[in-house]
């Protein structure tokens, strides 16, 4: 007697995969897995760098009424939409992301959790996060994250699939933090935080430029229009990078010269805005993946080096 015949290819794959029970069962054991799948759609990084950005904005605006209060709701719910645009835009990019391969593995194309759970999802971390921006720091604030959450969502989004102008159109959004922050703590927007925009605008370019580079065979295969697929060789891409980098320290240097900051600022950002620009430079030059990876450590840095350098200038006299 023969055994059962063997099961159809792929069979294994889907029986081995606990994605497909934690779709269609949410009660019980499933349920935890459920929460993860939700929570693993949060870009936490991106989080991390948008709630500096916006403390940025905030602590160079000068302290708000009621400081401590203000700055805790503007930054969980600045948190909020920033999480809700990144499970948003997984929804949006399920496909995409199924066809790369740093991405392939996330919760949405191994089918973890439905795509209408994590639209709801994303929707619920918007609202809150547009109501506690509003409750810490008025309509201003609020609107202008939920700006940030709309471009991010219906310009910069869907441009990735078709032109490379998707970086400077993103960087639009990505630069909008610090000005949540400033309204809230001033109540408006002074020259100062257009400055910090500018400086937001900038910085995001050798940051997006270097995850091009260091994925753009992976971004090809998905079909997505990035700078690193514009001329030959990588020139184009690597010579937006040094423009950009070179043109953030005289504009990072630019609060000082309206009041806003003192001498130890205008040094602090003289010195963290060259070693960008060097590992700009050494990127340009040897344009392997080595150097895209430290000019992408060298970005993330940037931030929370700014912001400190923003403190500890306002600690002097």
């Amino acid at each position: 007697m023969t055994g059962a015949p063997p099961p159809p290819p792929g069979a294994a794959v889907a029986r081995n995969a606990s994605p497909d029970t934690t779709r269609t069962r949410v009660h019980g054991k499933h349920f935890p897995s459920r929460i993860g799948a939700l929570r693993s759609l949060v870009k936490e990084r991106i989080v991390l760098m948008v709630v500096a950005a916006t403390a940025l904005g905030y602590g160079s605006a000068g302290a708000a009424p009621d400081g401590g209060a203000v700055l805790a709701l503007v930054l969980i719910g600045t948190a909020l939409l920033s999480a809700g645009s990144g499970v948003l835009n997984n929804v949006l990019e399920h496909e995409v992301d199924a066809r790369m391969e740093r991405t392939r593995r996330r919760a949405l194309p191994r089918g973890a959790v439905s795509r209408r759970a994590a639209a709801w999802f994303g929707a619920l971390l918007l609202a809150a996060g547009a109501l506690l921006l509003w409750r810490g720091g008025g309509v201003l604030p609020a609107l202008i994250g939920m700006l940030a959450a709309l471009l991010y969502l219906l310009v910069y989004t869907p441009m990735k699939r078709r032109s490379w102008l998707n970086t400077p159109l993103g960087a639009i959004p990505g630069a909008l933090p610090p000005l949540i922050g400033w309204s809230a703590a001033a109540g408006g927007l002074q020259a100062g935080a257009w400055i910090l925009f500018a400086v937001l605008f900038l910085w995001q370019h050798p940051h997006f430029y270097a995850i091009a580079w260091a994925y753009r065979d992976d971004y090809r295969r998905a079909g997505l229009k990035m700078a690193s697929e514009v001329g030959a060789g990588g020139r184009f891409l690597t010579t937006q990078v040094i423009v950009f980098a070179a043109a953030l320290i005289p504009v990072s240097m630019a609060l000082t010269a309206t009041g806003t900051t003192g001498a130890a600022y205008a040094a602090g950002a003289l010195v963290i805005g060259l070693l960008y620009l060097a590992a700009g430079v050494s990127f340009a030059r040897r344009r392997d993946q080595d150097s895209a990876r430290r000019l992408l450590r060298a970005s993330v840095l940037y931030l929370p080096a700014l912001l400190a350098i923003v403190i500890v200038d306002g600690w002097l006299p």
